[in-house]
Protein backbone atom coordinates (compact mmCIF):
# COMPACT_ATOMS: atom_id res chain seq x y z
CA UNK A 1 0.00 0.00 0.00
CA UNK A 2 2.70 2.52 1.36
CA UNK A 3 3.85 1.98 -2.40
CA UNK A 4 2.41 4.95 -3.75
CA UNK A 5 4.19 7.30 -1.58
CA UNK A 6 6.66 6.94 -4.10
CA UNK A 7 4.91 9.37 -6.37
CA UNK A 8 6.24 12.66 -5.15
CA UNK A 9 3.10 14.96 -5.79
CA UNK A 10 0.53 12.17 -3.67
CA UNK A 11 3.05 11.98 -0.78
CA UNK A 12 3.43 15.51 -0.57
CA UNK A 13 -0.61 15.95 -0.68
CA UNK A 14 -1.05 12.89 1.78
CA UNK A 15 1.23 15.22 4.03
CA UNK A 16 -0.74 17.89 3.45
CA UNK A 17 -3.83 15.87 4.41
CA UNK A 18 -2.17 14.16 7.52
CA UNK A 19 -1.01 17.48 9.10
CA UNK A 20 -4.04 19.16 8.19
CA UNK A 21 -6.09 16.81 10.00
CA UNK A 22 -3.61 16.78 13.03
CA UNK A 23 -4.39 20.28 13.48
CA UNK A 24 -8.29 20.22 13.01
CA UNK A 25 -8.06 17.30 15.77
CA UNK A 26 -6.34 19.96 18.33
CA UNK A 27 -9.16 22.71 17.63
CA UNK A 28 -12.16 20.06 17.84
CA UNK A 29 -10.38 19.71 21.73
CA UNK A 30 -9.95 23.05 21.92
CA UNK A 31 -13.21 24.84 20.92
CA UNK A 32 -15.23 21.92 23.37
CA UNK A 33 -13.13 24.00 26.05
CA UNK A 34 -13.66 27.37 24.62
CA UNK A 35 -17.25 26.45 24.90
CA UNK A 36 -17.11 25.55 28.65
CA UNK A 37 -14.52 28.47 29.63
CA UNK A 38 -17.65 30.72 27.66
CA UNK A 39 -21.13 28.95 28.14
CA UNK A 40 -20.25 26.86 31.29
CA UNK A 41 -22.99 24.05 31.84
CA UNK A 42 -24.34 25.30 28.07
CA UNK A 43 -21.19 24.10 26.79
CA UNK A 44 -22.95 20.82 25.20
CA UNK A 45 -26.27 22.59 23.41
CA UNK A 46 -22.98 25.27 21.91
CA UNK A 47 -21.28 22.35 20.90
CA UNK A 48 -24.36 20.96 19.35
CA UNK A 49 -25.45 23.90 17.49
CA UNK A 50 -21.53 24.21 16.21
CA UNK A 51 -21.95 20.51 14.66
CA UNK A 52 -25.44 21.40 12.73
CA UNK A 53 -23.74 24.58 11.54
CA UNK A 54 -20.95 22.56 10.34
CA UNK A 55 -23.88 19.97 8.52
CA UNK A 56 -25.61 22.80 6.61
CA UNK A 57 -22.22 24.74 6.08
CA UNK A 58 -21.16 21.12 4.03
CA UNK A 59 -24.48 20.57 2.30
CA UNK A 60 -25.60 23.74 1.16
CA UNK A 61 -22.08 25.06 0.34
CA UNK A 62 -19.89 22.69 -1.65
CA UNK A 63 -21.89 22.30 -4.85
CA UNK A 64 -22.16 26.48 -5.10
CA UNK A 65 -18.57 26.72 -4.21
CA UNK A 66 -17.56 24.02 -6.67
CA UNK A 67 -19.76 26.31 -9.43
CA UNK A 68 -17.85 29.54 -8.31
CA UNK A 69 -14.65 28.30 -8.34
CA UNK A 70 -14.97 26.12 -11.43
CA UNK A 71 -12.60 28.05 -13.86
CA UNK A 72 -9.62 28.99 -11.06
CA UNK A 73 -6.45 26.65 -11.17
CA UNK A 74 -6.69 23.44 -8.26
CA UNK A 75 -3.47 24.72 -7.04
CA UNK A 76 -4.22 28.29 -6.13
CA UNK A 77 -7.72 27.49 -4.88
CA UNK A 78 -6.65 24.87 -2.59
CA UNK A 79 -4.09 27.16 -1.43
CA UNK A 80 -6.18 30.06 -0.72
CA UNK A 81 -8.74 27.84 1.02
CA UNK A 82 -6.31 26.61 3.42
CA UNK A 83 -4.92 29.88 4.54
CA UNK A 84 -8.81 31.54 4.87
CA UNK A 85 -9.27 28.16 7.37
CA UNK A 86 -5.91 29.18 9.10
CA UNK A 87 -7.01 32.74 9.60
CA UNK A 88 -10.49 31.84 11.02
CA UNK A 89 -8.59 29.50 13.17
CA UNK A 90 -5.95 32.35 14.55
CA UNK A 91 -9.18 33.87 15.17
CA UNK A 92 -11.22 31.34 17.59
CA UNK A 93 -9.08 32.38 20.91
CA UNK A 94 -9.95 35.58 20.80
CA UNK A 95 -13.36 35.33 20.78
CA UNK A 96 -15.76 36.02 23.50
CA UNK A 97 -18.89 35.37 22.98
CA UNK A 98 -21.57 32.51 21.92
CA UNK A 99 -22.78 34.14 18.60
CA UNK A 100 -19.03 34.57 17.79
CA UNK A 101 -18.50 31.01 18.37
CA UNK A 102 -21.40 30.23 15.70
CA UNK A 103 -20.03 32.68 12.84
CA UNK A 104 -16.25 31.56 12.73
CA UNK A 105 -17.48 27.55 12.51
CA UNK A 106 -19.29 28.53 9.74
CA UNK A 107 -16.88 30.30 8.41
CA UNK A 108 -14.41 27.44 8.55
CA UNK A 109 -16.88 25.15 7.33
CA UNK A 110 -17.55 26.68 4.59
CA UNK A 111 -13.94 27.15 3.21
CA UNK A 112 -13.80 23.27 4.19
CA UNK A 113 -16.56 22.69 2.04
CA UNK A 114 -15.25 24.11 -0.62
CA UNK A 115 -11.61 22.24 0.12
CA UNK A 116 -12.39 18.80 0.89
CA UNK A 117 -14.38 18.16 -2.43
CA UNK A 118 -11.93 20.15 -4.62
CA UNK A 119 -8.86 18.12 -2.80
CA UNK A 120 -10.38 14.80 -3.52
CA UNK A 121 -11.39 15.57 -7.07
CA UNK A 122 -7.05 15.59 -7.52
CA UNK A 123 -6.24 12.32 -6.15
CA UNK A 124 -7.68 10.66 -9.59
CA UNK A 125 -5.85 12.55 -11.88
CA UNK A 126 -2.43 12.02 -9.87
CA UNK A 127 -2.91 8.20 -9.69
CA UNK A 128 -4.72 7.33 -12.69
CA UNK A 129 -4.62 3.43 -12.27
CA UNK A 130 -7.10 2.31 -9.97
CA UNK A 131 -5.18 0.09 -8.01
CA UNK A 132 -3.18 2.74 -7.18
CA UNK A 133 -5.74 5.14 -5.94
CA UNK A 134 -8.10 2.33 -4.30
CA UNK A 135 -4.71 2.16 -2.12
CA UNK A 136 -4.62 6.02 -2.10
CA UNK A 137 -8.39 5.90 -0.64
CA UNK A 138 -7.38 3.42 1.95
CA UNK A 139 -4.54 5.94 3.20
CA UNK A 140 -6.62 8.19 3.52
CA UNK A 141 -9.23 5.96 5.81
CA UNK A 142 -6.77 5.38 7.57
CA UNK A 143 -5.19 9.15 8.22
CA UNK A 144 -9.16 10.14 9.56
CA UNK A 145 -9.07 7.41 11.99
CA UNK A 146 -5.79 8.14 13.12
CA UNK A 147 -6.01 11.59 13.53
CA UNK A 148 -9.22 10.07 15.57
CA UNK A 149 -6.95 8.39 17.80
CA UNK A 150 -3.49 10.78 17.84
CA UNK A 151 -5.51 14.08 18.66
CA UNK A 152 -7.30 13.54 21.30
CA UNK A 153 -4.00 11.83 22.91
CA UNK A 154 -1.35 14.57 21.75
CA UNK A 155 -3.71 17.51 22.87
CA UNK A 156 -3.90 15.69 26.50
CA UNK A 157 -0.34 16.26 25.98
CA UNK A 158 -0.10 19.54 25.65
CA UNK A 159 -2.72 20.51 27.92
CA UNK A 160 -0.21 19.27 30.97
CA UNK A 161 2.19 22.22 29.80
CA UNK A 162 0.27 25.21 27.89
CA UNK A 163 -3.55 26.37 28.06
CA UNK A 164 -6.17 25.28 25.82
CA UNK A 165 -5.94 28.72 24.07
CA UNK A 166 -2.79 27.45 22.72
CA UNK A 167 -3.74 24.07 21.08
CA UNK A 168 -5.24 26.51 18.24
CA UNK A 169 -1.94 27.39 17.18
CA UNK A 170 -1.54 24.18 16.35
CA UNK A 171 -4.32 24.45 13.86
CA UNK A 172 -2.66 27.06 12.30
CA UNK A 173 -0.05 25.64 11.73
CA UNK A 174 -1.46 22.27 10.32
CA UNK A 175 -3.43 25.04 7.81
CA UNK A 176 -0.17 26.58 6.97
CA UNK A 177 1.74 23.62 6.55
CA UNK A 178 -0.81 22.12 4.93
CA UNK A 179 -0.93 25.09 2.13
CA UNK A 180 2.99 25.16 1.89
CA UNK A 181 3.02 21.22 0.89
CA UNK A 182 0.69 22.14 -1.89
CA UNK A 183 2.43 25.17 -3.33
CA UNK A 184 5.75 22.62 -3.34
CA UNK A 185 3.80 20.76 -5.94
CA UNK A 186 2.47 20.74 -9.47
CA UNK A 187 -1.04 19.72 -10.21
CA UNK A 188 -1.89 17.96 -13.83
CA UNK A 189 -3.25 19.89 -15.66
CA UNK A 190 -7.26 18.94 -16.76
CA UNK A 191 -9.30 19.92 -19.93
CA UNK A 192 -11.22 23.23 -19.41
CA UNK A 193 -13.86 23.69 -16.89
CA UNK A 194 -17.17 24.23 -18.12
CA UNK A 195 -18.73 27.52 -18.87
CA UNK A 196 -22.28 27.13 -18.97
CA UNK A 197 -24.15 29.38 -16.61
CA UNK A 198 -24.28 29.59 -12.59
CA UNK A 199 -27.05 27.65 -11.92
CA UNK A 200 -26.37 25.01 -14.64
CA UNK A 201 -22.50 24.51 -13.22
CA UNK A 202 -24.14 24.21 -9.52
CA UNK A 203 -26.66 21.78 -10.22
CA UNK A 204 -24.00 19.59 -12.81
CA UNK A 205 -22.53 17.46 -10.05
CA UNK A 206 -25.78 16.69 -8.45
CA UNK A 207 -27.68 15.88 -11.98
CA UNK A 208 -24.82 13.75 -13.24
CA UNK A 209 -24.98 11.88 -9.52
CA UNK A 210 -28.43 11.22 -9.76
CA UNK A 211 -29.00 10.11 -13.20
CA UNK A 212 -26.10 7.46 -12.42
CA UNK A 213 -27.06 4.37 -10.84
CA UNK A 214 -24.36 3.23 -9.39
CA UNK A 215 -24.24 6.73 -7.94
CA UNK A 216 -28.00 6.32 -6.58
CA UNK A 217 -26.81 2.36 -5.19
CA UNK A 218 -23.94 4.42 -3.29
CA UNK A 219 -26.28 7.47 -1.55
CA UNK A 220 -28.21 4.99 -0.21
CA UNK A 221 -25.36 3.33 1.10
CA UNK A 222 -24.06 6.52 2.48
CA UNK A 223 -27.84 6.50 4.93
CA UNK A 224 -26.88 3.35 5.91
CA UNK A 225 -23.15 4.66 6.82
CA UNK A 226 -25.09 7.99 8.27
CA UNK A 227 -27.58 5.71 10.62
CA UNK A 228 -25.12 3.36 12.09
CA UNK A 229 -22.17 6.02 12.58
CA UNK A 230 -24.49 8.57 14.51
CA UNK A 231 -25.00 5.64 16.85
CA UNK A 232 -22.05 5.44 17.44
CA UNK A 233 -20.50 8.79 17.96
CA UNK A 234 -23.87 10.48 19.11
CA UNK A 235 -24.56 7.47 22.03
CA UNK A 236 -21.42 6.18 23.02
CA UNK A 237 -20.47 8.36 25.88
CA UNK A 238 -24.57 7.55 27.03
CA UNK A 239 -24.12 4.12 26.59
CA UNK A 240 -20.94 4.01 28.35
CA UNK A 241 -21.35 6.41 31.23
CA UNK A 242 -25.08 6.37 31.71
CA UNK A 243 -25.83 2.82 31.15
CA UNK A 244 -22.93 0.66 32.28
CA UNK A 245 -21.93 3.64 34.75
CA UNK A 246 -18.56 3.45 33.49
CA UNK A 247 -15.89 7.13 33.30
CA UNK A 248 -14.01 8.66 30.19
CA UNK A 249 -11.41 6.59 30.22
CA UNK A 250 -14.05 3.69 29.10
CA UNK A 251 -15.14 5.92 26.65
CA UNK A 252 -12.39 6.66 24.76
CA UNK A 253 -11.38 2.98 24.54
CA UNK A 254 -14.72 2.44 22.88
CA UNK A 255 -14.23 4.97 20.57
CA UNK A 256 -10.85 3.32 19.47
CA UNK A 257 -12.14 -0.14 19.47
CA UNK A 258 -14.48 1.94 16.14
CA UNK A 259 -11.61 3.34 15.39
CA UNK A 260 -9.05 0.39 15.44
CA UNK A 261 -12.42 -1.87 13.00
CA UNK A 262 -11.86 1.32 10.24
CA UNK A 263 -8.35 0.87 10.20
CA UNK A 264 -8.41 -3.35 9.86
CA UNK A 265 -10.60 -2.81 7.33
CA UNK A 266 -8.97 0.04 5.28
CA UNK A 267 -5.98 -2.20 5.32
CA UNK A 268 -7.73 -5.74 3.58
CA UNK A 269 -9.87 -3.47 1.28
CA UNK A 270 -7.02 -2.97 -1.85
CA UNK A 271 -6.41 -6.89 -1.67
CA UNK A 272 -10.22 -7.51 -1.34
CA UNK A 273 -11.02 -4.84 -3.86
CA UNK A 274 -8.48 -6.67 -6.43
CA UNK A 275 -10.71 -9.75 -6.49
CA UNK A 276 -14.31 -8.47 -5.85
CA UNK A 277 -16.37 -6.33 -7.32
CA UNK A 278 -17.41 -2.79 -5.09
CA UNK A 279 -21.11 -3.38 -5.36
CA UNK A 280 -20.67 -7.03 -3.33
CA UNK A 281 -17.91 -5.39 -1.03
CA UNK A 282 -19.82 -1.88 0.10
CA UNK A 283 -23.29 -3.33 0.30
CA UNK A 284 -22.04 -6.47 2.52
CA UNK A 285 -20.50 -3.58 4.26
CA UNK A 286 -23.69 -1.83 4.55
CA UNK A 287 -25.75 -5.28 5.61
CA UNK A 288 -23.34 -5.79 8.53
CA UNK A 289 -23.78 -2.24 9.73
CA UNK A 290 -27.49 -3.63 10.15
CA UNK A 291 -26.69 -6.56 11.84
CA UNK A 292 -24.44 -4.58 13.87
CA UNK A 293 -27.55 -2.12 15.36
CA UNK A 294 -29.61 -5.24 16.11
CA UNK A 295 -27.27 -6.84 18.16
CA UNK A 296 -26.53 -3.21 19.83
CA UNK A 297 -30.00 -3.55 21.39
CA UNK A 298 -29.30 -6.58 23.22
CA UNK A 299 -25.88 -5.68 24.73
CA UNK A 300 -25.28 -5.80 28.44
CA UNK A 301 -22.14 -4.92 29.56
CA UNK A 302 -18.40 -3.28 28.45
CA UNK A 303 -16.96 -6.51 27.50
CA UNK A 304 -20.02 -6.91 24.94
CA UNK A 305 -20.24 -3.58 23.49
CA UNK A 306 -15.96 -3.09 22.63
CA UNK A 307 -16.12 -6.40 19.75
CA UNK A 308 -19.11 -4.74 19.00
CA UNK A 309 -18.26 -1.45 18.08
CA UNK A 310 -14.68 -3.21 16.74
CA UNK A 311 -17.21 -4.69 14.25
CA UNK A 312 -18.90 -1.76 13.24
CA UNK A 313 -15.57 0.22 12.37
CA UNK A 314 -14.89 -2.62 9.97
CA UNK A 315 -18.33 -2.63 8.60
CA UNK A 316 -18.43 1.04 8.46
CA UNK A 317 -14.90 1.46 6.58
CA UNK A 318 -15.86 -1.36 4.24
CA UNK A 319 -18.68 0.17 2.96
CA UNK A 320 -17.83 3.66 2.81
CA UNK A 321 -14.29 3.44 1.87
CA UNK A 322 -14.57 2.30 -1.97
CA UNK A 323 -17.20 5.43 -2.83
CA UNK A 324 -14.24 7.50 -4.19
CA UNK A 325 -13.26 4.66 -6.93
CA UNK A 326 -17.91 4.99 -8.25
CA UNK A 327 -16.86 8.60 -8.25
CA UNK A 328 -13.84 8.21 -10.18
CA UNK A 329 -15.20 6.15 -12.99
CA UNK A 330 -18.63 8.35 -12.89
CA UNK A 331 -17.60 11.51 -14.54
CA UNK A 332 -15.41 12.55 -16.76
CA UNK A 333 -11.94 14.72 -15.43
CA UNK A 334 -12.83 17.98 -16.34
CA UNK A 335 -16.58 17.04 -14.40
CA UNK A 336 -14.96 15.20 -10.98
CA UNK A 337 -14.72 18.73 -8.31
CA UNK A 338 -18.34 18.71 -9.31
CA UNK A 339 -19.28 15.06 -8.96
CA UNK A 340 -16.93 15.08 -5.92
CA UNK A 341 -18.69 18.11 -4.49
CA UNK A 342 -22.28 16.43 -4.78
CA UNK A 343 -21.31 13.24 -3.02
CA UNK A 344 -20.02 15.51 -0.13
CA UNK A 345 -23.22 17.74 0.14
CA UNK A 346 -25.20 14.08 0.02
CA UNK A 347 -23.72 12.35 2.46
CA UNK A 348 -23.42 14.66 4.75
CA UNK A 349 -27.35 15.85 4.54
CA UNK A 350 -27.14 11.92 5.40
CA UNK A 351 -25.40 12.73 8.25
CA UNK A 352 -27.71 15.71 9.23
CA UNK A 353 -30.91 13.94 9.17
CA UNK A 354 -29.69 11.23 11.75
CA UNK A 355 -27.16 13.06 13.63
CA UNK A 356 -30.61 14.55 15.85
CA UNK A 357 -32.14 11.18 15.20
CA UNK A 358 -30.22 9.57 17.01
CA UNK A 359 -29.60 11.41 19.70
CA UNK A 360 -33.35 12.61 20.02
CA UNK A 361 -34.51 8.81 20.08
CA UNK A 362 -31.84 7.99 22.43
CA UNK A 363 -33.31 10.93 25.17
CA UNK A 364 -36.93 10.14 24.48
CA UNK A 365 -37.48 6.27 23.92
CA UNK A 366 -34.08 4.64 25.22
CA UNK A 367 -30.72 3.01 23.38
CA UNK A 368 -32.55 -0.10 22.74
CA UNK A 369 -35.29 1.09 20.70
CA UNK A 370 -32.98 3.64 19.37
CA UNK A 371 -30.33 1.20 18.23
CA UNK A 372 -33.76 -0.87 16.43
CA UNK A 373 -34.90 1.79 14.65
CA UNK A 374 -31.98 2.81 13.53
CA UNK A 375 -31.10 -0.70 12.20
CA UNK A 376 -34.37 -0.41 10.14
CA UNK A 377 -32.72 2.88 8.51
CA UNK A 378 -29.98 0.60 7.66
CA UNK A 379 -31.55 -1.81 6.39
CA UNK A 380 -33.88 0.02 4.20
CA UNK A 381 -30.84 2.07 3.40
CA UNK A 382 -29.26 -1.50 1.69
CA UNK A 383 -32.53 -2.62 0.04
CA UNK A 384 -32.72 0.99 -1.83
CA UNK A 385 -28.87 0.45 -2.57
CA UNK A 386 -29.55 -3.13 -4.25
CA UNK A 387 -32.22 -2.34 -6.11
CA UNK A 388 -31.18 1.07 -7.41
CA UNK A 389 -27.23 -0.07 -8.36
CA UNK A 390 -27.85 -2.86 -10.74
CA UNK A 391 -25.87 -6.41 -10.60
CA UNK A 392 -23.07 -7.42 -12.94
CA UNK A 393 -23.19 -4.35 -14.55
CA UNK A 394 -19.77 -3.13 -17.35
CA UNK A 395 -18.20 -0.11 -17.73
CA UNK A 396 -19.10 -0.18 -21.75
CA UNK A 397 -22.64 -0.08 -22.40
CA UNK A 398 -23.75 -0.38 -26.20
CA UNK A 399 -26.17 3.00 -26.65
CA UNK A 400 -27.53 5.02 -29.94
CA UNK A 401 -27.55 8.72 -30.79
CA UNK A 402 -30.09 9.16 -33.50
CA UNK A 403 -29.91 12.35 -32.81
CA UNK A 404 -26.65 13.24 -33.80
CA UNK A 405 -25.59 13.60 -37.29
CA UNK A 406 -23.69 10.88 -38.86
CA UNK A 407 -20.53 13.07 -39.13
CA UNK A 408 -21.02 14.06 -35.92
CA UNK A 409 -17.12 13.49 -34.42
CA UNK A 410 -18.30 11.09 -31.23
CA UNK A 411 -20.08 9.05 -33.72
CA UNK A 412 -16.73 9.08 -36.42
CA UNK A 413 -14.05 8.44 -32.77
CA UNK A 414 -16.15 5.15 -32.47
CA UNK A 415 -16.64 4.04 -36.19
CA UNK A 416 -20.36 4.40 -36.36
CA UNK A 417 -23.30 6.41 -37.13
CA UNK A 418 -25.25 3.16 -35.13
CA UNK A 419 -25.37 1.56 -31.80
CA UNK A 420 -21.94 1.49 -30.83
CA UNK A 421 -20.12 1.15 -26.89
CA UNK A 422 -17.70 2.63 -24.32
CA UNK A 423 -17.44 3.59 -20.99
CA UNK A 424 -20.30 5.37 -20.23
CA UNK A 425 -21.08 8.12 -18.01
CA UNK A 426 -23.38 11.16 -17.70
CA UNK A 427 -22.36 13.87 -19.94
CA UNK A 428 -23.56 16.84 -22.50
CA UNK A 429 -24.07 13.87 -24.75
CA UNK A 430 -25.04 10.89 -22.76
CA UNK A 431 -27.71 13.05 -20.09
CA UNK A 432 -29.56 10.10 -19.45
CA UNK A 433 -28.46 6.90 -18.66
CA UNK A 434 -29.37 3.59 -21.25
CA UNK A 435 -32.83 1.80 -20.41
CA UNK A 436 -31.37 -1.45 -21.79
CA UNK A 437 -28.29 -0.86 -18.94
Amino acid sequence: MLDILRNRTYSRLFAAQVIALLGTGLMTVALGLLAYDIAGANAGAVLGTALAIKMIAYVGVAPVAQALADNLPRRSLLVSLDLARAAVALSLPFITEVWQIYALIFLLQVASASFTPSFQAVIPDILPDEKDYTRALSLSRLAYDLENLISPMLAAALLTVIGFHYLFAGTVAGFLISAALIVSITLPVTSAARRGGFAERTTRGMRIYLATPRLRGLLAICLAVAAAGAMVIVNTVVIVQARFGLGEVEVAWAFAAFGSGSMLAALALPRLLDRVEDRLVMIAGAAALVAGMVIGSAIDGFATLLPLWLFLGVAYSTAQTPSGRLLRRSARPEDRPAIFAAQFALSHACWLVCYPLAGRLGASLGLEVTFLVMSVVSAVAVVLAIRLWPAGETPEIPHEHPELDPAHPHLRAHGTDGAHRHAYVIDDLHPRWPRAA
